[in-house]
C-alpha cells in the first residue's frame, strides 16, 4: 500500500528519543526542488526534532524483521515488524537520512559490489544538499537533527501529496510523544504553497483512579489548514486490564496488561473535507468505521494494511471483551463526577452511548455496554435540592414534553415540586426533554411514565389549586389533548380537577366523574360581560342545579388559546354547559317550584337583566310567559295558560271601587304586594313600584 510509507514515518518519529525540553514534531514538505540531483520531479522531505541517529539505529535499517523494537512493546514501542523503512522503497528508489553527522542514503537496486540492493548503505559526499535543505526549510530556522530525503518516483507523486493532503486531524491522539505534526507543499509561487499542520495544544485535568487502574485527563487538539484553525477536546480514559491466559499470543507474549483508551470529543470531531472519521485507533487511526459516538484505542493485533483489526486473534478478542467495562467506568466518571465533566451539559454525555446499530463484529461490544448501564444507577433523575439523583434505566420514566412545560410554569410561579418522583416513578430529567435524545432513551429502555401518575402529580403536587389561571387552563389543555389516548377511564376521572363557585361565593372543587353522575351541571357564560351577572344570581337559585366556573377561570379561557379545544372537551366529557342569560333563564324557570322567594327573585332577575341589556326583547317576552306569579295568598302560580293578572291591591284604585278582587273565580289573580315593594337580590336594589312598573310593559 502507498500509505504504509507514511505510518512508518510517523511510527518510527513516535518511537525515537527526545531531548529533555523539546517538544517532538514531525514535518513533512513537498518541494519540486530536485535535492538529490537524482532527476527528481518533486521530492518529500521528512524533519524529526529527535535525539538523532546511533550506530543501532543505521544497523538496524540495514536488516529485514529484525526490528530493535520488537519484543519491547512493554517500553511504549508501537513500530514492531522490522520491514518498516523499506516501506518507503514504494514512493522513493533512493531515499536519503541525513542525522547526527550520518549522510547515507539506499537504493532498491543492487549494489555493484555485493548485488544487494534496498538495505546497503551509500554514504553521501555531496555537499550541496544541506545548503539547499535549509534553504527550503527556513534559512533563520534551526534545521532538526534528523531529516529524511525522498526522491519521488514520478508515478507516485500524486499519491504522496494525496496521502500527505488527507492527513487526518486526529492523527496524535493517541501518540505519546508527538505533539505537532506539519505537512506543506512548497512552489515557486509563495501564494499556491499549502500548509497544514495538528497539534496537541493541551493537556489538563489528569486524574487517576488507583482502585480501578485507570486515569482520565483531557486532550485538545488544534487543526490548521492555510491560516484557517480549529480546535476539538477529547475526554481520554485509559485503563489497564490483566491480560488473560486464554487470550495470550506468541507476538504480544512480554505483555501482562491491555490498556485501553476511550475517547469522548466534545462537541464535533476534527476531521478534513468529507473525510470518515476512524473508530479504532491501534496508536494510529484504522479504517475502521464503527458508528459509535467514542473512539477505541488498544494495542491491536492488526492486518499487514492496517486498514483492520484481526477479528479472529484471541489477543483482540480478549481486549474487545473489556471495552464494555471500560466504558461504563468511563461514563460513570463522566456522568458523575464535575470535576471529570468536560465543558458540556450532564445530559449531552448521553450521546456518547452506541444508540445506533455497529457492524455485525463489534454489536457484542454494544450490547455489552448496554447491558451493563441497565443495572447501573446511571440516569439523572428530577431533583430540587442541591444533591443529584441517578437511577436505573429502568426505574426512570419520561413525561410528555407539553407536561413539561406546565411543571416548569408551576416552578417558576412558586409551586413545590418536590415530591415529583413520590408519585410512583422516578422522572427523567427534564434536560432530556428534546426529539434528539429518542433513540439514546430508547436504547436504554425508558419508557413513558403511567397515566395514571398524571393524576396523582396534578392532584399532590397541587397543580389544580395552587397555580394561576394561565396554567391551570394548560393543565385542561393538556388533559383535554391526551383524553381519548391516555386518560379516559383512568383515575383523571377522580381527581378534583374542576373549579368552580358555590352559592356561597367559594371556591370548591369537582371531579369529572361527580360532573357527569349527578343532575348538577357547571357553566360557563358565553359572553365575557354576562360572567360575574350569572353567577351573583345564581346564588339566589338552588333549585337550577347550576353552578358556575370561577369568573376569573372563565375571564382566562376568552383569552386563552386553545380555547375550542378546552371548551368543546369540558362539554363533552364534564358536561359542562355554555350558558347566556336567555338559557339560563329558561333553566332557572323550569326548575322553580312553589317556594315564593325564588319565584319573586326570577321576576327581578329578568327586569335587572332587561335593564342592563343583557337579554333580547323577545327572549324576555318569552321567559315572562314562562314565568311562575305568586298571588296575593302568597301561593305560587305556575300554570298561566288562561291567566288573567290584576296588579296588587295595595295603591290600586280597583280596590277602592271593588274591595277584594271580585274575578277570581274568573281566573282573574291578584299579585303579591312583593311585586310592588322595593327589595334586593343578587345585591342589587330595586326601589318601590319599579319590578310592577317593568312586569306592565
Amino acid at each position: 500500500s502507498n500509505t504504509y510509507f507514511f505510518i512508518f514515518l510517523v511510527t518510527n518519529a513516535e518511537d525515537n528519543e527526545y531531548l529533555s525540553g523539546v517538544a517532538p514534531s514531525l514535518e513533512f514538505l513537498v518541494t519540486s526542488n530536485d535535492v538529490t540531483g537524482s532527476g527528481a520531479s518533486s521530492t518529500l522531505l521528512i524533519f524529526n526534532n529527535e535525539k538523532g541517529f546511533s550506530p543501532s539505529n543505521v544497523e538496524s535499517i540495514c536488516r529485514v524483521g529484525k526490528s530493535t523494537k520488537k519484543g519491547n512493546r512493554d517500553k511504549g514501542y508501537i513500530g514492531e515488524k522490522g520491514i518498516g523503512f523499506k516501506s518507503v522503497f514504494l514512493i522513493s528508489s533512493q531515499p536519503h537520512i541525513f542525522s547526527n553527522g550520518y549522510q547515507i542514503k539506499f537504493n532498491e537496486k543492487p549494489c555493484a559490489e555485493c548485488n544487494i540492493g534496498y538495505i546497503v548503505p551509500e554514504w553521501v559526499e555531496s555537499k550541496k544538499i544541506l545548503p539547499d535543505i535549509k534553504k527550503i526549510y527556513g534559512r533563520s530556522k534551526v534545521l532538526p537533527t534528523t531529516t529524511i530525503i525522498l526522491p519521488l518516483k514520478d508515478e507516485k507523486v500524486s499519491a504522496v501529496k494525496q496521502q500527505l493532503s488527507s492527513l487526518h486531524p486526529e492523527m496524535l491522539l493517541f501518540l505519546s510523544k508527538i505533539r505537532r505534526l506539519s505537512v506543506q507543499e512548497a512552489n515557486s509561487n509563495p501564494k499556491g504553497s499549502t500548509v497544514s499542520e495538528i497539534a496537541i495544544s493541551s493537556e489538563k485535568n489528569y486524574q487517576e483512579r488507583k482502585n480501578m487502574h485507570a486515569e482520565s485527563y483531557t486532550v485538545h487538539l488544534s487543526a490548521q489548514e492555510n491560516g484557517k484553525e480549529e480546535e476539538c477536546g477529547y475526554y481520554m480514559w485509559r485503563q489497564k486490564f490483566p491480560v488473560k491466559p486464554e487470550n495470550r499470543v506468541d507476538k504480544r507474549a512480554e505483555i501482562d496488561e491491555w490498556v485501553i483508551t476511550l475517547t469522548f470529543p466534545h462537541g464535533e470531531r476534527l476531521s478534513r473535507g468529507k473525510q470518515i472519521s476512524p473508530g479504532v485507533y491501534a496508536f494510529l487511526p484504522t479504517e475502521m468505521v464503527t458508528n459509535f459516538p467514542f473512539i477505541i484505542q488498544a494495542d491491536f493485533l492488526l492486518a499487514s494494511s492496517r486498514e483492520a483489526i484481526l477479528f479472529d486473534s484471541p489477543w483482540n478478542k480478549g481486549i474487545l471483551d473489556c471495552i464494555p467495562s471500560a466504558f461504563l467506568n468511563a461514563f460513570v466518571a463522566l456522568v458523575k463526577s464535575s470535576a471529570d465533566a468536560p465543558a458540556m451539559s450532564l445530559v449531552s454525555m448521553f450521546n456518547f452511548l452506541p444508540a445506533n446499530p455497529s457492524i455485525p463484529v463489534l454489536e457484542p461490544v454494544r450490547s455489552g455496554i448496554k447491558n451493563k448501564i441497565l443495572v447501573e444507577d446511571i440516569v439523572p433523575c428530577e431533583s430540587h435540592g442541591l444533591q443529584k439523583i441517578f437511577c436505573k434505566p429502568g426505574e426512570v420514566g419520561r413525561l410528555k414534553p407539553a407536561f413539561w412545560s406546565i411543571l416548569s410554569k408551576a416552578r417558576e410561579s412558586g409551586v413545590d415540586l418536590k415530591n415529583l418522583s413520590t408519585h410512583g416513578s422516578y422522572i427523567l430529567s427534564s434536560h432530556f426533554d428534546k426529539s434528539t435524545y429518542n433513540t439514546v432513551l430508547s436504547f436504554l429502555g425508558v419508557k413513558s411514565v403511567s397515566t395514571e401518575w398524571y393524576a396523582k402529580c396534578i392532584e399532590g403536587s397541587n397543580l389544580v389549586k395552587g397555580v394561576n389561571e394561565q396554567i391551570y387552563l394548560e393543565v385542561l389543555s393538556f388533559v383535554a389533548d391526551n383524553w381519548q389516548n391516555c386518560f379516559s377511564g383512568t383515575n383523571m376521572m377522580s381527581i378534583p380537577l374542576l373549579k368552580y363557585v358555590d352559592r356561597n361565593n367559594a371556591l370548591s372543587f369537582w371531579s369529572i366523574s361527580r360532573a357527569t353522575q349527578r343532575s348538577d351541571r357547571l357553566c360557563i357564560a358565553s359572553e365575557k360581560k354576562c360572567i360575574p351577572w350569572l353567577i351573583s344570581w345564581n346564588r339566589e337559585f338552588t333549585s337550577s342545579n347550576r353552578l358556575f366556573v370561577p369568573p376569573s377561570t372563565q375571564e382566562a379561557l376568552q383569552n386563552f388559546a386553545q380555547r375550542t379545544a378546552v371548551t368543546q372537551w369540558l362539554q363533552s366529557y364534564a358536561k359542562v354547559e355554555a350558558v347566556s342569560v336567555y338559557s339560563y333563564g329558561l333553566a332557572v324557570v323550569n326548575s322553580l317550584n312553589c317556594d315564593r322567594r325564588p319565584a319573586i327573585a326570577f321576576a327581578h332577575f329578568l327586569y335587572q337583566s332587561a335593564k342592563k341589556g343583557h337579554i333580547e326583547s323577545y327572549h324576555l317576552e318569552e321567559l315572562c310567559r314562562a314565568m311562575p306569579v305568586i298571588d296575593s295568598y302568597g301561593s305560587v302560580i305556575k300554570t298561566r295558560s288562561s291567566v288573567l293578572i290584576l296588579v296588587p291591591a295595595k295603591g290600586s284604585k280597583w280596590v277602592g271601587l271593588m274591595g277584594t278582587n271580585p274575578w277570581r273565580n274568573q281566573n282573574y289573580i291578584e299579585l303579591s304586594a312583593d311585586y310592588k315593594s322595593a327589595d334586593s337580590y343578587a345585591g342589587i336594589y330595586a326601589p318601590e313600584d319599579q319590578l310592577l312598573a317593568f312586569l306592565k310593559t
